[in-house]
């Protein structure tokens, strides 16, 4: 059993985080980024790590005129830090997505409701984190046909959104196996505590891999 103190603590942490999201959506409603699928990153990013999103925001993606400020070269690690929270949004989006539809519609594969979950969830990430790609890649490169675009985005993208499910798979056996010993439900709060966790923990595995991705050219600084 799971104690009413953990589910506490896991409610406190989603509502935190729910209102930082919404705190930076206001933001960029009043002072959109350049890049438009940024406005959707930032608020995205805070669903899972709410206070740290919003330094980040604050201090890396907002200018004092509310717009990201491309002229000024940023530090490696920033643009590192940018393509990863880039890359992770759409991972977050459609992990989310994908918990509230096997939550509706039970599914299971090779007779594992786990590897069922994990199938959709890795599919539903990276379907939503390519087009997260496409739609940075597209307005910045005008003059490449939508396939063109497209091949550019699962380049840019394909590894970075393994490595970040990766981190995040890896952290959710923790915690199903070793933690709580039961699989976790996305009807408990706990289970999104540790989805948000995960995400963190996603976030370090996808860091080396975009810092790789950017010094060899391969994606595009942000």
């Amino acid at each position: 059993m799971i104690s009413g103190t953990i589910d506490t603590i896991a409610w406190l942490s989603i509502a935190v985080c729910v209102i930082c999201a919404l705190i930076i959506a206001a933001d960029v409603i009043r002072h959109p980024q350049m890049m438009a699928v940024m406005n959707v990153v930032w608020p995205a990013t805070a669903l899972y790590s709410g206070p740290l999103a919003l330094i980040a925001y604050y201090t890396l993606g907002r200018s004092p005129n509310g717009r990201q400020d491309h002229h000024a070269a940023s530090p490696m690690w920033q643009s590192v830090l940018k393509g990863a929270l880039h890359c992770g949004s759409g991972c977050t989006l459609g992990d989310i997505a994908a918990a509230g539809f096997l939550l509706a519609v039970p599914l299971t594969l090779w007779g594992s409701k786990l590897a069922a979950d994990w199938t959709v969830e890795y599919v539903a990430a990276f379907v939503l984190g390519i087009i997260f790609q496409y739609y940075a890649i597209k307005p910045m490169k005008q003059q490449l046909t939508s396939g063109q675009a497209l091949v550019a985005a699962l380049k840019a993208d394909a590894l970075s959104l393994t490595c970040w499910q990766v981190g995040m798979y890896g952290w959710m056996a923790i915690s199903n196996f070793l933690i709580f010993h039961q699989l976790l439900k996305a009807s408990q709060p706990i289970f999104w505590l540790m989805m948000q966790i995960g995400m963190l923990c996603g976030l370090l595995t996808a860091y080396p891999v975009n810092w790789w991705l950017i010094k060899k050219g391969i994606k595009e600084t942000m």
